[in-house]
């Protein structure tokens, strides 16, 4: 069957070739662990069941795990083997199931999950950088519980020169109306771990917070605010950025975040902000590890 999942319908058969996002029909998977450095609500204190999934329908240039989704690094699992780790991360304690980039294999992911239909017991989180169709997240109904969604861009120039992809936006938005009408609200359990709802996640990149500005002034202006989390993120690392990119080869500084920041209070958001001490490469998984 040709494959269709992503935002750029290559409509490649993943069963002799490989598309976009590297990938065959195969799943791959770089890392399973226990991950405690998510936001608070999904971390917790037991960490996140995170399963990082080989492969990326988008190609930053600034990608922190480069490894695994421009390289392609990992091991290949059965349908049936992703459930059964699925099972064992929650015996672990973790407090979700973590599924990070999973949109190449969004038809693989439900299958795995309608094997553990009434064993598994912890929300599902969709770990995303947002450049989904919104029919694909349409049929995550009933599967997934929380969206942890990356809002990168605002401007098609910035998306299509860092990630290229010009309609990151766009693509973006209708995607997130998607999942605010799978998970409309956020609602957190006793110990403070979300159960359901939508993070939206902004990473401020040097020279474009001008662009973040404008792009957190849309969604406020386009969706109900008030039924989303934001994670305002200043963890950029330049230590991956591609040495043809000099404009994003040094760190964030306090000023581009601060007037972030500040500009997201002004217009009524609530979530989280990253302190700048978890910035750097000792935060990234190790994927070289078992």
């Amino acid at each position: 069957m040709n494959c269709y999942l992503c935002p750029r319908k290559c409509g490649i058969d993943r069963k002799t070739d490989t598309g976009y996002c590297k990938m065959g029909d195969d799943l791959k998977i770089a890392k399973i662990m226990l991950h405690r450095w998510e936001e608070p609500p999904i971390s917790g204190e037991n960490g996140s069941g995170a399963i990082f999934f080989s492969g990326c329908s988008l190609k930053c240039v600034y990608c922190q795990n480069e490894e695994i989704s421009h390289g392609g690094l990992g091991k290949p699992y059965t349908v049936d083997g992703l459930a059964k780790e699925m099972l064992r991360l929650q015996e672990m304690g973790a407090h979700n199931i973590n599924l990070v980039t999973p949109t190449h294999y969004g038809d693989k992911i439900r299958k795995a999950l309608d094997l553990i239909k009434g064993q598994l017991k912890i929300p599902v989180v969709y770990n995303t950088s947002g450049y989904e169709l919104d029919t694909e997240i349409e049929k995550m109904a009933g599967y997934v519980d929380v969206f942890l969604t990356d809002a990168k861009y605002f401007s098609p120039e910035a998306s299509q020169k860092y990630s290229g992809a010009k309609d990151y936006y766009e693509v973006f938005k209708k995607a997130l109306g998607a999942m605010l009408k799978i998970a409309p609200a956020p609602t957190l359990d006793k110990d403070g771990i979300m159960q359901s709802g939508v993070i939206i996640r902004h990473l401020v990149l040097p020279t474009l917070r001008r662009d973040s500005i404008k792009l957190l002034t849309d969604i406020k202006e386009s969706f109900d605010i008030s039924k989303i989390k934001l994670s305002l993120m200043a963890q950029y690392t330049p230590d991956f950025c591609r040495d043809s990119y000099p404009e994003l080869k040094r760190k964030l500084t306090t000023f581009e975040y601060s007037s972030v920041l500040d500009h997201a209070i002004s217009l009524g958001y609530d979530g989280y902000m990253q302190d700048k001490s978890s910035i750097g490469v000792k935060y990234t998984p190790d994927f070289s590890e078992d």
